[in-house]
């Protein structure tokens, strides 16, 4: 589902209203030469604002929090780097379109807050910090364990119970199949559940192991890492609409 860019917009808006900086009044009769300045808001408005605005940060600028600079002083304001962020953001919602017009890039864009949630839940926290790799690879965990809940398996995983689920033959006591459309003799039938089968494998084998089991790879540039995720959000709505079949 693609945002909401107005109502994005508007609570970034809020949120920079709240945490605009200013110097508060002196007391009637007296004078200070203190140099600090306060959020306009209340604290606890600004921060059950932050709470909405981090997430539209975490998909409009998902580097946010590593690539927007902070303050490294305790005199800074704890709420600069998120103003600034919101700042970008509302700019990048604004203008991306124009830009990429401008710029002779109007191609499709993919965000990884609209794959699959087992994928991007899975991948989140490393993706922020710029672990790719590790991102990739426990977003991997995240769909074969998934797929384990959906099966009642734990006797199997990744390619093996892939193959298992999505077999053609009938389920067995203790091995259930996921069906993707009903088995009415058909070559669509018999095509789509040995593609899921081929497709899970390559992503595990070719995908996932690697990742995991390499050491000393170099990290994945930012857009082969989010193909890879791709990969496994295609995977990952295959399992989560696919029926399930017991003996």
């Amino acid at each position: 589902m693609s945002i909401d860019t107005a109502w994005a917009r508007d609570e970034l808006a809020h949120f920079l209203q709240l945490t605009e900086l200013y110097r508060p009044p002196d007391p009637p009769g007296i004078f200070s030469v203190r140099v600090s300045r306060a959020n306009r808001g209340p604290q606890k408005d600004i921060i059950a604002s932050a709470q909405v605005v981090e997430q539209i940060l975490d998909r409009v600028l998902p580097r946010w929090r590593t690539e927007v600079p902070t303050g490294d002083n305790k005199s800074v304001n704890r709420w600069c780097q998120h103003r600034e962020a919101a700042q970008r953001a509302d700019t990048v919602l604004l203008r991306d379109a124009e830009v990429r017009d401008r710029l002779g890039d109007n191609a499709p864009q993919l965000s990884a807050g609209v794959m699959h949630p087992w994928v991007w839940d899975g991948a989140r926290a490393l993706w922020q910090s710029g672990h790719y790799r590790e991102a990739v690879t426990a977003a991997a965990k995240k769909v074969n364990a998934e797929m384990q809940n959906k099966t009642g398996r734990r006797d199997a995983s990744e390619t093996g119970l892939f193959q298992s689920a999505f077999s053609r033959e009938a389920p067995k006591p203790g091995q259930p199949r996921l069906r993707l459309m009903a088995d009415d003799g058909s070559d669509t039938f018999r095509s789509i559940h040995r593609g899921v089968m081929a497709f899970a494998e390559g992503c595990y084998a070719g995908i996932r192991n690697p990742n995991s089991h390499e050491d000393g790879l170099p990290e994945l540039p930012e857009h082969e890492a989010l193909e890879q995720l791709t990969a496994f959000s295609i995977l990952a709505r295959w399992v989560d609409s696919a029926a399930v079949q017991s003996a």
